[in-house]
């Protein structure tokens, strides 16, 4: 959620500086010292969709002005992309000035929000020092999860373990799902819509009690009270823009997508459709293995495999051995799976999305049928 720009090179060296030498003292903070939570906004990336949590800490008094952030990482680790699947990746706290923070958020054109907390001056003292000893030692790394451990939930968990109770939480009564709360955020970018709705297992179609996502953190902040006062001192807005449309894309969209399928149905030669039933069972093997060798609690259990199934390698074998028999059974099977596929969408955000490859698979599955049933 958090990258560091070209353009902004020099003065995240002198953030470096600075921050070094915040990290390498332990300061006294004054009285006035005020501790914020920053609210960034939604961004047009895939690293920025959801938007990013940080902690500043103001003290004019002593020219302090830093932002704390958990949502750094290191494309250079080794087997980044295995680490990430498997689910042991680790990200890590960094500091900078505010001022090259909000430079960053200015470039990218994107919105900033501060929620000055009511806290005492002891505990912004603790916070303070916690921060800057973590910097320096190895409690600055975490093991990232999409949901349970990211950029907001660090957040989360550093204030309340500072406050001493779990004062930061959902007081609000959730009907949706996770899987549903974080479906709107792909808006415009339909394939990665697409990637991650058929990639999530049932984790994510439990009711979202928890909070995860920084404009969620945002919302209950507001609403939250501690030692009967508000939590929340002041809404400030540092940096504001309108919300941009998304730029048309002539490849990542449903129209195109579903075009590719139609041009399928309409061809409607046997080579294509093996073709088609083997990419699909492939994917349904990959989402076992992730399912099995992953530590991301979001991906096992993934009843999409009843779409993407793996069992169509099978029907394909038996094409190719012209083992009628088989092929009835392996298709009447696979039909049964993607019915039962469909019940089980019928009250998720993303059945649509999957529409074209429902109806391909039923289209060649039953004229495996009706070809093979003598």
């Amino acid at each position: 959620m958090y990258r560091i720009k070209l353009a902004l090179l020099f003065s995240f060296l002198i953030g470096i500086l600075y921050s070094n030498k915040v990290a390498g003292q332990i300061i006294p903070l004054s009285e006035n010292t005020e501790v914020s939570i920053i609210t960034c906004g939604t961004g047009s990336e895939i690293y920025s969709l959801f938007g990013h949590t940080a902690i500043r800490i103001k003290d004019i008094e002593n020219h302090i002005d830093e932002v704390y952030n958990y949502g750094t990482f290191d494309f250079s680790t080794p087997n980044f992309y295995l680490k990430f699947v498997k689910g042991d990746l680790q990200y890590l706290e960094t500091s900078c000035a505010f001022e090259e923070f909000f430079q960053e958020y200015l470039y990218e054109k994107r919105s900033v929000a501060e929620q000055v907390l009511n806290i005492s001056r002891n505990q912004k003292q603790a916070l303070f020092d916690y921060l800057n000893a973590s910097l320096q030692s190895e409690e600055r790394f975490y093991t990232y999860k999409f949901i349970d451990k990211n950029c907001t939930t660090m957040v989360i968990n550093t204030i309340n373990k500072i406050i001493g109770k779990e004062v930061i939480i959902k007081n609000t009564k959730e009907d949706r799902t996770y899987r549903a709360i974080l479906f709107p955020y792909f808006k415009g970018h339909f394939f990665e819509q697409l990637g991650t709705s058929i990639i999530f297992g049932t984790k994510v179609d439990l009711k979202g009690e928890e909070l995860f996502l920084p404009a969620e953190l945002q919302e209950s902040i507001k609403t939250i009270s501690y030692n009967n006062k508000p939590l929340c001192k002041e809404n400030r807005k540092i940096l504001e823009f309108n919300k941009e449309e998304i730029p048309f894309s002539w490849w990542n969209n449903y129209y195109t997508f579903s075009l590719l399928f139609v041009l399928v149905l309409i061809v409607n030669k046997n080579s294509i459709y093996k073709a088609y039933f083997i990419a699909l069972g492939i994917l349904g093997l990959f989402f076992l293995f992730a399912g099995f060798y992953s530590l991301h609690k979001e991906l096992p259990n993934n009843y999409n495999i009843l779409l993407f199934n793996p069992i169509l390698f099978l029907g394909v074998y038996f094409q190719i051995k012209n083992n009628r028999k088989g092929i009835l059974y392996i298709s009447i099977l696979s039909i049964l799976c993607l019915l039962t596929y469909v019940i089980v969408l019928l009250d998720k955000p993303y059945l649509g999305l999957v529409l074209p490859l429902i109806i391909t698979s039923l289209f060649g599955l039953v004229k495996l049928v009706l070809k093979n049933k003598n």
